[in-house]
């Protein structure tokens, strides 16, 4: 079979170890494993990963920082990053486009009608509510209006297919913004397992300094509301109340205000902060663990973090929601939704039952390498490209 040339655009400061970032970066890694040719088209900022062509445009003037949510720069940055497209596209003369979020497809929209080249619209969740979660619009109004109308003509404009990354995000698509079903499919997050893969537990504690015997959950991610933190610290402050000697090793950023809220509640000795995690590093983080969580609180969430627990071997605790069910099935133990009190008892007790610690986590493993790695991902959307794409080029 003929391999194609990818141009795909990532309207973002890539790569920053961030979950879309992991998707940009483990899609286009793995589709070149299956020998085709792609070039990523990004802003300024981040830092280029091995083995991907990566082009960037130039910090705009008056542009002093790189917004990697939501900000005003962002129409600004999107057409210089139009005009380094189009350029790429003379000279690349790709066979498509693979579009990340919703400005690349925007961007990607141009470029489709002015080289006559089909569009896949990576869809990485409602560009709108994205805007809410960040606080960049405060309430319904007139920005919230004219966002999500913008929002709805992109969800509905210049893709020739869209794929998302959970069943619960085709559905809101068809459901809330009128996409038509026949146009969409869920490619879910995978993971690379020959990165995350499980390391020595006492040799990882040794590394990073962390006593032997202590009983260790981790947690990977962003620190903010939307990532259940405030949740998580409902349940620590349980085990404080209890003089448990569970300790929790918390990985992301911003940590600041989350350092001073455990402060507050009296919890800072029970929690290990070790700030940004590098994407290379973070599986040695994670198997120094006893027991992985995942607090998020969005339904539509993909959730990926939860991949990297599973691949590295941990047993893992997450909220019972459709995109938790389908990333880990019998291989996870769940609580109830945004439940802290119950969310404590399930750690406790998978903390006292190392049996079920081993059996759960070799479950989880196995999943992930069966079930969820990128090649599999890979597979899927070079099926797309040819199944769902072909027909508007001669490929």
């Amino acid at each position: 079979m003929r391999n194609f040339k990818i141009l795909m655009l990532a309207p973002t400061p890539y790569f920053e170890d961030c979950g879309s970032h992991v998707r940009v970066y483990e899609e286009a890694k793995a589709l070149t494993r299956m020998g085709h040719s792609v070039r990523i088209v990004s802003y300024p900022g981040g830092r280029n990963m091995p083995g991907i062509d990566t082009v960037r445009i130039r910090k705009p003037p008056k542009c002093d920082s790189v917004p990697l949510g939501p900000s005003w720069y962002k129409p600004y940055m999107d057409i210089f990053m139009s005009f380094m497209a189009k350029k790429v596209a003379k000279s690349f003369k790709p066979h498509l486009i693979h579009a990340h979020m919703h400005s690349g497809a925007k961007i990607g929209g141009r470029l489709k009608k002015k080289f006559r080249i089909p569009l896949l619209f990576d869809y990485h969740g409602s560009m709108t509510a994205e805007m809410f979660d960040h606080g960049f619009i405060k309430d319904e109004g007139v920005l919230s209006n004219f966002f999500s109308a913008q929002e709805r003509k992109i969800n509905n404009g210049p893709a020739d297919f869209i794929i998302t990354r959970s069943t619960p995000m085709v559905q809101d698509l068809v459901e809330r913004w009128g996409v038509n079903p026949g146009i969409i499919a869920s490619v879910q997050d995978g993971v690379d397992q020959k990165h995350f893969r499980p390391y020595n537990r006492d040799e990882m504690r040794s590394k990073l300094r962390l006593p032997v015997k202590l009983p260790l959950v981790v947690f990977l991610g962003s620190l903010n509301q939307n990532q259940g933190i405030d949740t998580l610290f409902s349940a620590i402050v349980q085990f404080k109340s209890q003089s448990s000697p569970i300790r929790f090793l918390i990985m992301g950023y911003p940590e600041q205000k989350y350092r001073s809220r455990a402060v507050d509640l009296g919890i800072e000795k029970m929690i290990i902060f070790s700030g940004k995690v590098d994407y290379s590093k973070a599986p040695f983080f994670l198997s120094a663990g006893d027991i992985a969580v995942s607090t998020t609180c969005l339904p539509l969430e993909p959730n990926s973090k939860i991949l990297p627990y599973m691949a590295c071997g941990l047993p893992t605790i997450v909220f019972d929601t459709q995109v938790n069910r389908e990333f880990m099935g019998d291989a996870g133990i769940y609580a109830s939704y945004d439940n802290s009190l119950e969310l404590a008892e399930k750690i406790s007790w998978l903390m006292s039952n190392k049996d079920e610690r081993s059996r759960l986590g070799k479950l989880a493993f196995e999943r992930a390498v069966q079930t969820h790695s990128w090649d599999i991902r890979a597979r899927q959307i070079d099926e797309i490209y040819r199944t769902k794409l072909s027909k508007r080029v001669d490929f």
